[in-house]
């Protein structure tokens, strides 16, 4: 819990804890916007019980910091989230999710629908930190409209027992995103599901996938780009295998409706290299600490 006490938003467990705003920026339990915004009402699909509203309406010199966790045993959330970010603003979002404890057995359920505006510019980092009998599963919405620029990360630090996570991010001309997701999971049963969709002239994405299976994980990620227009899209899907008993699938698929689009895709499933960990420890390191070295490299 980084710098919680300077977090503009803090829920935990199931109870907002801290709200902290700045100028030009608001910032609600869900269930509040939605009472006092009949326009926040066409985001959500029904009246939110948890989750934050944060609207930017101008441009903020210092990154948002939003936190929620998970502190006592057996704890459910259930997250609705919202963020929009006016036209023509600027701003940075760090956002972590985690469990406090190692064996709270906690669920973290979460949909979310961010909306940038035209010509806004976003850069989101998103952090989750789990026990290893937790449940987590997260769905959000990205919308940009034109002009609009996203660069999200989304990190997996510590991995939950159970993870499922879908994303849909939807482009309109001249608008871009650079999305990343990056995971190292430990004894994880982990799905995970992305989508962009280049919807009008000029729109532009990558996606780039960094998945590490260790020890009795299996990971399955699917990513799929469908360009709708003139427009171009690249998947880059790696993953790493460093134990004997994990799985990874990587599902990458293309879809153009458009002759002037162009959409590439590479996908690779590897090992630790031999002559890598014989380097390091030549070096002095440990086995243990070249291969942490390697996994973090990579990721």
């Amino acid at each position: 819990m980084k710098n919680v006490r300077n977090a503009n938003y803090l829920q935990i467990d199931n109870k907002t804890s801290q709200i902290y705003g700045k100028n030009g920026v608001e910032i609600l339990p869900s269930n509040l916007a939605w009472e006092k915004y009949n326009w926040v009402k066409k985001y959500f699909s029904r009246k939110p019980k948890q989750g934050y509203f944060i609207w930017i309406k101008e441009k903020v010199d210092t990154p948002l910091f939003t936190c929620i966790s998970i502190a006592r045993r057996n704890i459910k959330q259930k997250l609705q989230n919202l963020l929009v970010v006016e036209k023509g603003v600027k701003a940075n979002l760090f956002g972590t999710c985690n469990a406090l404890k190692k064996n709270l057995a906690g669920s973290h359920k979460t949909e979310g629908k961010i909306i940038l505006k035209q010509g806004s510019v976003l850069k989101y980092e998103h952090l989750h930190s789990w026990g290893q009998k937790d449940f987590v599963s997260q769905n959000y919405e990205f919308f940009l409209e034109k002009d609009a620029k996203l660069d999200y990360t989304y990190k997996i630090l510590f991995s939950s027992k159970n993870l499922k996570t879908k994303t849909l991010i939807i482009l309109s001309k001249n608008s871009s995103v650079n999305f990343n997701i990056a995971g190292n999971f430990f004894q994880t049963k982990a799905e995970i599901q992305d989508t962009l969709i280049l919807k009008e002239k000029n729109a532009s994405g990558i996606v780039k996938l960094r998945l590490v299976g260790d020890k009795g994980s299996d990971i399955c990620a699917r990513s799929k780009v469908i360009a709708e227009s003139e427009s171009k899209g690249h998947l880059d899907c790696q993953g790493l295998l460093v134990s004997k008993d994990a799985k990874i699938s990587l599902i990458p698929e293309l879809i153009c409706k458009n002759k002037q689009a162009q959409i590439t895709h590479e996908a690779q499933i590897g090992k630790i290299s031999e002559e890598e960990l014989t380097y390091l420890r030549m070096r002095g390191l440990t086995e243990k600490q070249a291969i942490n070295l390697i996994i973090n490299g990579f990721l």
